[in-house]
């Protein structure tokens, strides 16, 4: 509402995604149709350029380009910058300038609603942690940048509470500056050097679930062997954002809003799986060193809680899951007797197998209805369903 008022009709960062795409001379051509000295430096322009709230409209269709610079000229450099430059696909449609400029304000506005990032958290934060080694002054660029206030700025929570996503980090890296990160780090330097870079911190999530089961036994050492340092404090923590990971995979809708919509100071339930009409599946995560997990009357208690509070707020549970590294035989046999809870138990690897069943398969997604009729799920029968 705030940007409508000013005139503004795309977020800054998307301006700024635009004008580090151009060339120095197209800069300082916007910079003299509005009265801004060419003499600074091109940080100190783009600056300027977006406080001054100029349309990206007015830019694409007029401020870049000289004035004897023909329509058919400037049609076929929109195209390049959309399709080469933005690298967006499929490709926009539109038949003249203002259509092909339209339909990337249009395209803009709604990737800002796409709450999706191109990378995991963990990934986004490892590139945070990256840049901030490579970089002295990056920390106080981003909060300069956008304006924050906050000391934890190069935080991916943080930043993407505030819709700042890891696309609109590198564009604040210079050509230049982005040549030497991607060096340093051996990623690749043709192409679109900001999708390469996001292209190498895909890898870290890869790497986190290949070590899914040793997140769930907490096994520091074998961690550690695969390259993932953490913290014992943070190992409960990446097991169940990694469950999170599976499960979108696996097709489900994670209803993080729904989830905090429901968690209180007191319960606090691990994940939600939004099934639509209000039914919901609710997944508890645990961690432990040894083989064996058998605190079943304690788990019992939180799910039971959780259920009540579901309840409350008009939502059916249709099942709930226990995701662990291993379970005792004692804990099974509680939960075999246990009949209110509708609980399955499932095992990290197992749970894990059953995502490379799928993404091997002709399914799309895992058939909710699979994890409802074990005890103990089985990826044996699961995985052969999945043939069928």
């Amino acid at each position: 509402m705030l940007r409508k008022m000013r005139g503004k009709q795309v977020a800054d960062k998307y301006l700024r995604r635009i004008l580090n795409l151009l060339k120095e001379p197209q800069i300082n051509n916007i910079c003299k149709k509005h009265n801004i000295d060419t003499k600074l430096d091109r940080e100190a322009k783009t600056k300027l350029i977006i406080k001054e709230g100029i349309s990206l409209s007015r830019v694409l269709s007029n401020d870049i380009f000289r004035d004897n610079v023909t329509l058919t000229e400037r049609k076929s450099f929109i195209n390049d910058l959309v399709n080469v430059g933005l690298n967006i696909t499929p490709y926009l449609k539109g038949v003249t300038l203002d259509d092909k400029i339209n339909n990337l304000i249009l395209y803009f506005n709604e990737l800002e609603k796409d709450e999706r990032i191109s990378i995991t958290l963990e990934g986004f934060n490892k590139m945070l942690s990256d840049f901030g080694e490579h970089f002295a002054s990056f920390n106080q660029k981003v909060q300069n940048t956008f304006e924050l206030e906050a000391d934890l700025i190069l935080n991916g929570d943080y930043l993407l509470e505030l819709g700042i996503k890891p696309s609109d980090i590198i564009d604040l890296m210079s050509d230049t500056d982005m040549q030497g990160f991607c060096k340093q780090r051996n990623i690749k330097l043709r192409g679109n050097l900001l999708f390469n870079i996001l292209e190498s911190y895909k890898d870290i999530e890869n790497i986190m679930l290949e070590n899914y089961v040793n997140f769930g036994f907490r096994d520091f050492n074998a961690l550690k062997a695969n390259g993932i340092e953490i913290k014992e404090s943070e190992l409960g923590i990446k097991f169940e954002s990694l469950t999170k990971v599976i499960f979108s995979k696996l097709g489900f809708n994670v209803d993080e809003q729904l989830r905090k919509k429901l968690n209180t100071n007191k319960d606090q339930v691990d994940i939600v799986l939004n099934l639509g009409n209000n039914d919901i599946i609710i997944v508890e995560c645990k961690t432990k060193k040894d083989s064996g997990y058998n605190k079943f009357s304690a788990v019992s208690r939180q799910i039971k809680s959780y259920f009540n509070l579901a309840s409350t707020n008009g939502l059916k549970v249709v099942k709930s899951l226990l995701v662990g590294p291993d379970f005792s035989d004692e804990f099974i046999s509680d939960c075999e007797i246990e009949y209110e809870l509708n609980l399955s138990l499932i095992t990290a690897c197992s749970l894990i197998n059953i995502l490379k069943g799928v993404q091997k398969s002709k399914h799309s997604k895992l058939p909710y209805n699979l994890l409802m009729r074990d005890v103990i799920i089985k990826e044996d029968r699961i995985l052969k369903a999945l043939e069928k």
